[in-house]
């Protein structure tokens, strides 16, 4: 996993900003129930984010990020990839992930993304534009979730393996540049001992061999999984990446005035 069991998104809140906010259980399109969390905005700015989580599934850490998203007018749903096997009820800092992530399919993933999606869209106002981001495995499912034609505006993939095999049959990101449906923004640490310098070149040939509009941000020094208020020292790659972000969505909702360096 990406983030510890106290780990917090490094994102101050903004008073009043979200509107209301709530766990749901989503019906998948193969029959399936999966959990998820939403937050709505209190001043809507017209987009809408699915937040796809990390190998241990929905946690609290992605259901504050969440809220955060909200408080700056964005739509936003976090799901979880285990309802088919772990059920859709709370779980503890202490589930096992382990055994529920080795069950995963591309299939049941791919069920998830759009009951993440539908659900986004059945608000009321519905947002006129759809992102979709995620951290780690979250990250590489964000990337491939813009080759399923469901309409996204743009994917933040944060440190997401964008090459080679997964244990849930999820395809690469770069073997399926050529679907990509939208821009890509991709954040890494430049210290991942995973990710490297040489995996990310990789991406970043593909997408530009399919003519994919796409940045890539790499933070000198930080780690995988960096963006977490727990890690002090690289506060500044958080900030930045979380602006990034915000800077990312504003420039691709649809009639949203771009702010001055937006």
């Amino acid at each position: 996993m990406c983030f510890d069991a106290d780990s917090h998104p490094p994102i101050d809140p903004i008073a009043g900003g979200a509107l209301d906010h709530a766990s749901v259980v989503l019906k998948t399109d193969d029959g399936s129930e999966i959990r998820a969390f939403e937050a709505r905005p209190a001043q809507p700015t017209g987009a809408g984010i699915l937040i796809l989580p990390d190998a241990r599934g929905l946690h609290p850490f992605f259901e504050e990020l969440a809220l955060r998203f909200a408080e700056h007018g964005i739509a936003a749903v976090a799901i979880d990839y285990f309802g088919r096997t772990a059920g859709t009820g709370e779980r503890s800092d202490e589930f096992d992930y382990g055994p529920h992530l080795s069950q995963t399919s591309w299939e049941g993933l791919q069920s998830d993304v759009r009951a993440g999606v539908a659900r986004l869209r059945a608000l009321d106002p519905a947002p006129r534009s759809l992102f979709v981001t995620g951290f780690c495995m979250g990250g590489r499912l964000a990337s491939v979730a813009t080759t399923l034609g469901l309409g996204f505006a743009g994917a933040i993939a944060f440190y997401g393996w964008p090459v080679g095999p997964h244990r849930s049959g999820m395809p690469a990101p770069a073997d399926l540049a050529t679907k990509i449906e939208c821009s890509i923004l991709a954040i890494y640490g430049g210290a991942d001992q995973g990710i490297t310098s040489e995996i990310r070149a990789e991406y970043d040939e593909a997408l530009d061999k399919a003519g994919v509009d796409h940045r890539t941000i790499v933070y000198d020094g930080a780690p995988h999984s960096f963006f977490d208020r727990k890690a002090a020292e690289f506060k500044t790659a958080s900030d930045t990446s979380w602006e990034e972000t915000l800077g990312f969505i504003r420039k691709h909702t649809a009639g949203q005035p771009i702010a001055a360096g937006g």
